[in-house]
């Protein structure tokens, strides 16, 4: 019998996987930035160029990491399914909150599109870091 520990499958050595919580870490920020923005006019309509060109930036971030984990195949994907999907319920909820926020402030039309966009970011980047974090030190 061996003392140490059967820790050798769940590292990360050997395997080189793409950027994704980076990506997804920098949309996130985008985002935010985008959010914060748009929060600093309300109640007044807020110029929207600036942060639709941070949604367009987020969403083609955030798509490319989705894109960078569906081509891998050797990763803990049973785990990332089942912390995607319990922080992607907290997120959203999360999200939704916020959102009813900025609704019961008076947002309409335009800007609360923009709005949702933007929380969509938040509510589907934090879900996916924190699942390709886990998966990634899961076996496959």
């Amino acid at each position: 019998m061996s003392t140490e520990p059967q820790t050798a499958d769940l590292t990360p050595v050997g395997r080189v996987l793409p950027p994704v919580v980076q990506v997804s870490l920098v949309s996130l920020v985008l985002a935010i930035i985008g959010g914060i923005y748009m929060a600093a006019y309300f109640p007044r309509r807020p110029p929207l160029g600036v942060p639709i060109g941070l949604v367009v930036v987020s969403w083609v971030l955030l798509g490319t990491a989705g894109v960078m984990l569906a081509t891998k195949r050797d990763f803990g994907w049973k785990t990332f399914r089942l912390v995607g999907g319990w922080t992607l319920a907290a997120y959203v909820l999360q999200a939704g909150m916020i959102g009813y926020a900025f609704v019961h402030n008076g947002a309409s039309g335009a800007p609360l599109a923009v709005v949702i966009l933007l929380l969509v970011v938040f509510a589907v980047s934090v879900p996916l870091m924190i699942s390709f974090t886990v998966g990634r030190y899961q076996p496959q």
